[in-house]
């Protein structure tokens, strides 16, 4: 399986000291040679430094596990990832099961490190390993008339506890606007820290949009449909008046019950100083494109 590096990494733990240094030289020469705008996804997550994996693995929202932030960590143990296909329908070429062994033997797998932003106000930092979406969509054949991705997460109450629960209308579900859907930024994630994805983290693979909130990045994904409809999301299903369907984060429309200007990063303790919210999660220069001539204070 290839591998490519495509950020500027800070750490050890996440890349051997040798390809840091090799990337900073990459780089280097890219700007000598007045290339380095064509780096976006490194520069959108250049010199931050990642959260503990021990917090990423145990501070997590996963309701299919219960709806404590150490729910997760104490029951996906129960969730059975192998084997594992993603069924591919609707508007495409060639629909169908895949298996995601076939899907990852014909992926890049890159490491990416980004910021990741709860819509509740805390935040983190995660090294994800993964693919950009748009190389699976490419897979499956993409047909002209598509215009939003919907994604599913599995539905096995046997082994996820929480979906015996009224809480959300399960199987939880997600969408994104197709050129959303294709931008480079967005990845299908099967791991972190250079590991495989932990079970409470989303196992064993999936969705991460680093400029919306995380609620948007659906986890262990059991099905991807094209449509030229707008897709259901849970979020709004359940609260339509505090979720919408783009939930871009955005530090100057607040949630109805709290403010989005500033954020709490996880790692520091509850008494953390918190910290002022970018702009698209700090993915301005990258994403604001996509949403020209949009009235960004009703895309909550």
């Amino acid at each position: 399986m290839a591998h490519r590096w495509t950020n500027d990494l800070t750490h050890d733990d996440v890349t051997p000291k040798s390809a840091y240094l090799n990337r900073r030289q990459v780089m280097a020469g890219m700007a000598g040679l007045g290339l380095a705008a064509l780096a976006p996804k490194a520069r959108a997550a250049a010199d931050l430094t990642p959260t503990d994996f021990d917090v990423i693995t145990q501070y997590n929202n996963f309701y299919e596990f219960g709806t404590g932030k150490d729910d997760p960590a104490k029951h996906a143990h129960r969730l059975t990832t192998k084997p594992w296909s993603i069924k591919i329908d609707g508007m495409v070429d060639r629909p169908g099961d895949y298996a995601l062994e076939d899907i990852l033997s014909q992926m890049t797998i890159e490491e990416r490190i980004y910021r990741f932003r709860c819509v509740e106000a805390w935040s983190m930092v995660v090294p994800w390993n993964g693919f950009e979406l748009k190389d699976l969509l490419d897979l499956a054949g993409v047909q002209s008339s598509a215009k939003y991705v919907a994604f599913e997460t599995l539905y096995r109450p046997k082994e996820m506890i929480g979906q015996n629960s009224p809480f959300l209308d399960w199987p939880y579900v997600e969408g994104l606007r197709l050129d959303e859907a294709n931008h480079p930024l967005t990845l299908m994630a099967t791991g972190i820290y250079g590991k495989d994805m932990p079970k409470q983290n989303g196992a064993p693979i999936r969705l991460v949009v680093p400029w919306k909130y995380g609620f948007k990045s659906i986890k262990s994904i059991v099905r991807i449909t094209l449509t030229d409809k707008e897709p259901p999301t849970s979020w709004n299903k359940s609260i339509p008046g505090e979720y919408g369907f783009y939930s871009n984060v955005n530090p100057e429309v607040d949630h109805p019950r709290w403010s989005q200007a500033s954020e709490r990063p996880i790692g520091g303790g509850f008494f953390a100083k918190r910290i002022p919210t970018l702009m698209f999660n700090g993915y301005e220069q990258e994403v604001a494109s996509l949403y020209e001539g949009m009235d960004l204070r009703k895309n909550y």
